[in-house]
């Protein structure tokens, strides 16, 4: 679904406010980078230098006996933090210890980059009693979200 959003062209009133004649519009992929680098040129400032370069995608996964993927964890290693993206299991391989093993290795990752926490998100219809099964603790739910479930805000912090 291509949704184009029309620029927003207001004639300015006597004493009006003259942001009323912006333009906005659909960012390119150039454009979406140069507002990521301009925010991350501005977070730096506050940022304690150590943890400035701080930033890498860790993506794991697990291939069966086919050389098929069967699971995997997509992650963003931020700051002091790993964020989990997604955490996805085969349903054939589900409830054999896949997603456990992921996370573990996930968070073996994270000690060593000295983390503070991991963070994720999951939904009432995915694995909100597995990730506090793994120590994950609810910070947030927003209900209705989507319309008849919940979705969950999880950390867990490390040692």
């Amino acid at each position: 679904m291509d949704m184009e959003l029309k620029p927003v062209n207001r004639k300015l009133r006597e004493g009006g406010d003259p942001l009323s004649q912006i333009n906005i519009n659909r960012s390119s992929p150039e454009e979406a980078l140069a507002v990521r680098t301009n925010l991350i040129q501005f977070n730096a400032r506050f940022i304690a230098e150590d943890l400035q370069q701080n930033y890498e995608e860790i993506n794991l996964h697990i291939k069966d006996e086919f050389g098929e993927i069967a699971g995997g964890i997509n992650s963003v290693f931020c700051w002091n933090w790993i964020e989990v993206d997604i955490l996805w299991i085969d349903d054939r391989f589900r409830g054999r210890g896949y997603g456990s093993r992921l996370l573990q290795e996930i968070e073996t990752i994270a000690k060593e980059k000295q983390c503070t926490f991991i963070k994720l998100n999951t939904f009432s219809f995915q694995a909100p009693a597995f990730y506090r099964k793994h120590g994950f603790q609810e910070i947030t739910r927003i209900d209705d979200a989507p319309r008849g479930h919940q979705h969950y805000y999880f950390v867990k912090y490390l040692a």
